[in-house]
């Protein structure tokens, strides 16, 4: 078998949704956890959060479900609502929370029957412009829905454009505009996604909804004293499999991109763009071979990739190497510093990882 793995650490993923309540004490986090749990597994993070969630997000009927089917109990929230009329029927048997987005959503949950009243998170559109009611037609809607037998436990959301930003004018301009309405209708606020949970507190509301950090990845262009804590979730790590001398000014891999600057020694890793590590990635990314940092050396193929360990006296076959995460002798290679080398962000690296790369999970679940 490939040695290329990618293990989950449930004690980090717990203690960074442990971090997110601390920040934000006074309201509730839902556990973000669509997109697979951006690739950490969804069901698995699931199970090892469930006795300290408040609450799981996903993004459709058919995330929710599967989290239902494997034994998951917590209030679940669609944060894009449904996607057809008839969605309605299992989100009414399975007890889900729903967000409600356009007006064929309001419409089509208050033409339903449930067997008991629906939680319902109205969106607004503070900015942001990809989905959510007007903030001029929001007491409207908000009315019908509190009137509305169907529905209940009214919260009205919404999503930051700028909330990673170190300083943002349209962040505070989105906030105004959430708080003159939440006052106005005396209703609970959820808005604060990873890093407005971490950086704004001005956002937390009754609902905050962390997300890429629970995996350990730091939102912020800066940093915070909480965001500095964050612990890896993924480690995806793999092995040298081959080892070759180059003399200087000789091509390594596809298109000869890269040279050898000197005589240097060069380490096959069993990873590739075919398990989801990011064909961009420039020379120089780091990777970490031992623990040691040494630099990608030419283009990511799709089984392979190719290091410069000249300056790593002790690699050899079989050796270890970390692609991010954690090495065996402590060294951490942030998913975030990765993600700038390909020119990408770690959203993209941690929902990229394909099912072809075998996930091992570590701790206890619950």
């Amino acid at each position: 078998m490939r040695p290329l793995v990618a293990h989950i650490d449930l004690d980090a993923l717990r203690h960074n949704y442990r971090l997110a309540c601390q920040c934000a004490p006074h309201s509730h986090s839902v556990a973000v956890i669509k997109a697979d749990a951006y690739g950490h597994g969804a069901l698995d993070c699931a199970r090892a959060l469930a006795a300290d969630a408040s609450a799981f997000a996903v993004a459709s009927l058919d995330e929710a479900l599967a989290l239902r089917e494997g034994g998951i109990t917590v209030p679940i929230v669609l944060l894009e609502g449904i996607f057809n009329a008839d969605e309605l029927a299992q989100v009414d048997q399975h007890r889900l929370w729903m967000a409600v987005h356009s007006a064929w959503q309001v419409d089509a949950l208050l033409a339903f029957s449930p067997r008991a009243p629906i939680p319902v998170w109205v969106k607004v559109d503070s900015g942001m412009h990809r989905l959510g009611f007007a903030p001029d037609t929001v007491s409207a809607v908000w009315q019908r829905l509190s009137e509305a037998p169907q529905a209940t436990a009214l919260h009205l959301m919404s999503h930051f454009a700028t909330a990673d930003a170190a300083e943002s004018r349209y962040f505070h301009q989105q906030m105004e505009c959430l708080q003159a309405l939440g006052d106005r209708l005396d209703a609970p606020l959820c808005l604060a996604n990873s890093p407005a949970t971490l950086a704004w507190p001005v956002a937390h509301g009754a609902w905050n909804r962390p997300g890429i950090m629970l995996y350990g990845s730091n939102p912020l262009e800066t940093t915070t004293t909480a965001a500095d804590t964050l612990r890896p979730v993924m480690t995806l790590r793999s092995e040298i499999i081959a080892l070759r001398d180059v003399e200087a000014g000789e091509p390594v891999g596809y298109g000869g991109r890269w040279r050898a600057p000197r005589r240097s020694r060069i380490a096959v890793v069993a990873a590739g763009y075919g398990d989801g590590y990011d064909r961009h990635a420039q020379d120089g990314t780091p990777v970490l071979v031992n623990g040691q940092r040494c630099p990608l050396a030419g283009k990511v193929s799709m089984d392979m990739l190719t290091v410069d360990v000249s300056d790593v006296a002790d690699a050899t076959i079989g050796s270890e190497v970390v692609l991010w995460g954690c090495a065996a002798n402590g060294a951490v290679l942030s998913v975030d510093e990765v993600a700038r080398g390909c020119d990408t962000i770690s959203y993209t690296l941690l929902t990229g990882v394909l099912p072809r790369v075998p996930r091992r999970y570590h701790g206890a679940f619950g």
